[in-house]
Formats: structure tokens, C-alpha cells, sequence
């Protein structure tokens, strides 16, 4: 399996502890969640209905102001599974260093995958793919610049996982262009990854991908938490005014530890450390987790702490030799 933090049962091994001693700053999941409050029985026991998919399916059109088909999934990663079979193999592009995960789905399906470093390199490809904001580095790229590309590949996707808390990156109201698929996560801002929902917004893509998932692709509870939390924009907005104010609470706590910042989104942060081994191993003896990555021997992703007794912490960890 690939590294994407959150695995805490491989701190534990390593470091000590209970999952439940550890605070995790491995992955970008805002760590102050949605209330989630109670639920209709029916959320546990029925099968869930067309009609409150499709409400769930009219709450994210509203909050990602688009007017494009649309499809709910088990997370984004449930679409990055299903997006090679949208076409034969032929030849993908990946602008890297990013997600991890779709140089792999790509080749096990067959796909002659490469790996890019800028937009231009992209074009001709059967199917290109862009992260913005991208993880882990936080690069944002120009709509307008992601756009045109689409007009040069066969199909782009662009996967917005990180973009509800940078909302002027997205371009889902360009959604439903012919070969132009956005992934959304619904996890990491709204803090509840462990409900697995996602969204993919796209033109005729989305009914191929529907017949893909089968007519049961998430849970009823996923439907009835999703759709009160992606109705709520009051909280939406607080939330990404909180979490812009905490990235740079963060960035000037770091500093006290000599590292540099190196990108990052307001959901997490990535940091030119020195020696991220060695920096993760003494955030670990506080049962605090992190995310390290193999040939970057310096870089060191955090999360934002949630409550006030983590920033303590965690400021109490870095200052610590």
C-alpha cells in the first residue's frame, strides 16, 4: 500500500502508544469536523432513495456553484479507481509530484503513465491530470491556463480534493465540458473522512462513471450528513476564514524550529526541515504524527492542529531538543 499519512497504527508500532495518545498532523483534514447530529433512523436502515441522492447531488451543485452532472462517490479516491476505464489505455500525463495514487491505478489498468513537471508537457495526452490546489507541495494553477490544456488532451481531470478552502482555484462551474472531469473530496474539508464522499462533476463522463458505481454508491448516512453540511455555508465560510488565520499561526510556530516553509494549502502545510526523519521522530515522541516522503529527504507535511490544547502541544514538541 501507498504512504498517505493517516496511518497511525504504523506510529504506534514505531513510536508507542494508543491511536487514541496521538494526534494526527499526517494528513490535510481539518480537525475541528462538522457537527454531524443526529440522524434519521432511515439513514441506518433503508436503502437510500433516488430522490435523496439527488438532493445530496442539488446541495453540492449549490455549493460548488456549478450546473454540471454530477455523481456521488465513496470519497475521491472511489473515482481515481474507475477513471481507466473511461477509455482504452493509451498514454496519461501526470503533473508530479502530486497524489501518489494515480501513476498506479493507471498502469495496473494498462495505461502508459509519465510523469510532467509543467502544463505544456501535458498536451497530446489521452488523458491528463491536474491536482489544484496539488498536494503536497500547495502549487495553484491558472484556470484559465487549465482550460486551454483541456482543449489539448483528449480528457483532463482535474481533481479539486483540496479546493474547498482556496474556492477561486476551482473550475467547477466550467464543469461538463466534453473530456473535462473535476474530483471533489468532501472529507478533508468538512474534517469527516471516515464517511468516505466524494463528488465527481463532468458532461457525459458522470452517467459512465454512474453506471460504473451501481445505484447504491454511498451510505445513507453519507447522503444525509453530506447534504446538511454542503446546505450550511455559514459554517463553510467561518471554517475557511478559521483555517487561513491557523495556517499562518502555524507557519510563524514552525519558524521557532528553523524550518522553512515550502507551500501548503489551509489545510496543511509542508515544510523544508533539514532532515524530516529526524524532525518526525521528535514530533513522534509527543504522539504527534506527521508525514514525511520518500526521495524528498527534507520535506515534512503537518496538518493544522484542531483545539487550543494541541497547538500547545505541538508548540511545546518543536521546542523541545
Amino acid at each position: 500500500m501507498l504512504d498517505h499519512g493517516g496511518n497511525l497504527d504504523v506510529a504506534c508500532q514505531r513510536f508507542g502508544g494508543r491511536v487514541e495518545d496521538w494526534i494526527d498532523l499526517s494528513t490535510g483534514i481539518n480537525r475541528q469536523p462538522y457537527p454531524i447530529g443526529a440522524l434519521p433512523q432511515r439513514s441506518w436502515t433503508a436503502l437510500p432513495s433516488r430522490a435523496e441522492i439527488e438532493a445530496l447531488h442539488e446541495a453540492a451543485r449549490q455549493a460548488y456553484a456549478t450546473k454540471a452532472p454530477l455523481l456521488a462517490v465513496a470519497g475521491a479516491q472511489a473515482a481515481i479507481q474507475m477513471l481507466p476505464q473511461l477509455a482504452p489505455p493509451g498514454r496519461a500525463c501526470v503533473l508530479a509530484p502530486t497524489y501518489n495514487e494515480y501513476a498506479p491505478v493507471l498502469v495496473s489498468a494498462g495505461w502508459q503513465v509519465e510523469e510532467a513537471d509543467d502544463l505544456d508537457a501535458l498536451a497530446g495526452a489521452d488523458l491528463a491530470v491536474v491536482v489544484n490546489p496539488n498536494n503536497p507541495d500547495g502549487r495553484e494553477y491558472d484556470p484559465k491556463a487549465l482550460l486551454t490544456l483541456a482543449s489539448r488532451v483528449k480528457r483532463l481531470v482535474v481533481d479539486e480534493s483540496f479546493a474547498d478552502a482556496a474556492p477561486d482555484v476551482s473550475l467547477a462551474a466550467e464543469a461538463g465540458r466534453p473530456g473535462f472531469l473535476i474530483l471533489r473530496s468532501f472529507g478533508k474539508f468538512y474534517g469527516l473522512a471516515g464517511l468516505r464522499l466524494g463528488f465527481v462533476l463532468g458532461g457525459a463522463d458522470v452517467a459512465a462513471l454512474a453506471a460504473m458505481a451501481g445505484p447504491w454508491p454511498i451510505s445513507g448516512a453519507a447522503i444525509e450528513i453530506g447534504r446538511r453540511a454542503l446546505l450550511d455555508r455559514d459554517w463553510a465560510d467561518a471554517t475557511r476564514a478559521r483555517l487561513s488565520r491557523d495556517a499562518e499561526r502555524l507557519d510563524a510556530l514552525v519558524l521557532t524550529a528553523g524550518w522553512q516553509l515550502n507551500g501548503g494549502t489551509p489545510l496543511f502545510r509542508l515544510y523544508e526541515t533539514g532532515d524530516a526523519v529526524a524532525a518526525q521522530k521528535q514530533l513522534a515522541r509527543a504522539k504527534i504524527w506527521s508525514r514525511v516522503f520518500s526521495g524528498k529527504p527534507g520535506w515534512l507535511r503537518l496538518g493544522l492542529p484542531g483545539d487550543e490544547p494541541e497547538w500547545q502541544r505541538l508548540a511545546s514538541a518543536l521546542s523541545a531538543r
